[in-house]
């Protein structure tokens, strides 16, 4: 969804004093309000930065949150952007602290938990959605490139998740023969490759093509099955397979 959301400023904020200040009236009233609407009707009843106030309610519970929701917004553009920013970079937004930040990674990490516990020890290609589902939630919205291996039993059971690699904006270094030696480590009979486009554009470039087809190769010498290569964009993905490139 677009970002065209509104707020009320023109209620002051309150000066921190040494004992807590109660929570004002109208601050109250509304995080009721707020949280029942979601209670009745799920995340489809709440925007974009309602759904950033209810997450910062606890990390701020005296003051009112949407100026900071609105510049978290402006900074990054939508929630999953919010959740999944890097520490470094929430830091420089005025009025994030450690409490925001936590709270923030708190809820990464719970999304990427959820996401691969659906994936994880279940046959790979049945489940070919929540697959990609996870991998866009886990990389989606990464500022740096990264590299990560899914490893599949002979029954195409997904045994092992791991991240190969980090790089830049626009560069991520892979190994071929590390992939094939941690395929070998893990008993693995296929893999599946998937790497992030920050750019959001999930078109593989040359050294993409030419990185797969290494790996392929090298894989093949040792009877490991390379069944796809996806790369993950802000909102779609490209996947080598479906594409003829494997």
């Amino acid at each position: 969804m677009d970002n065209q959301y509104t707020f009320d400023e023109s209620v002051p904020q309150f000066a921190s004093s040494t004992q807590p200040a109660k929570l004002p009236s109208y601050i109250r009233d509304h995080r009721k309000r707020l949280r029942d609407r979601f209670m009745d009707g799920g995340s489809d009843a709440v925007a974009d930065y309602e759904l950033l106030e209810l997450t910062l309610f606890r990390a701020i519970p005296r003051r009112d949150v949407k100026p900071l929701v609105r510049r978290l917004l402006d900074s990054f553009g939508s929630y999953s952007g919010v959740i999944s920013a890097p520490r470094e970079r929430l830091a420089t937004v005025d009025g994030v602290g450690d409490a925001v930040i936590t709270e923030l990674k708190i809820v990464e990490a719970a999304a990427h938990r959820l996401a691969r516990n659906k994936i994880i020890h279940r046959q790979a290609l049945s489940g070919w959605d929540a697959l990609v589902s996870y991998c866009r939630t886990a990389m989606a919205h990464r500022e740096t490139e990264q590299f990560r291996i899914l490893f599949l039993d002979r029954k195409n059971v997904l045994i092992a998740d791991e991240e190969q690699a980090r790089g830049t904006v626009d560069h991520v270094p892979v190994y071929p023969r590390e992939v094939v030696k941690r395929a070998l480590e893990l008993n693995a009979s296929a893999i599946i490759l998937v790497h992030n486009h920050p750019s959001g554009d999930p078109t593989p470039s040359d050294a993409d093509i030419t990185v797969t087809r290494l790996i392929e190769d090298a894989a093949r010498a040792l009877s490991i099955t390379l069944h796809d290569h996806l790369i993950i964009g802000a909102a779609d993905e490209f996947s080598f397979r479906s594409a003829g490139y494997l």
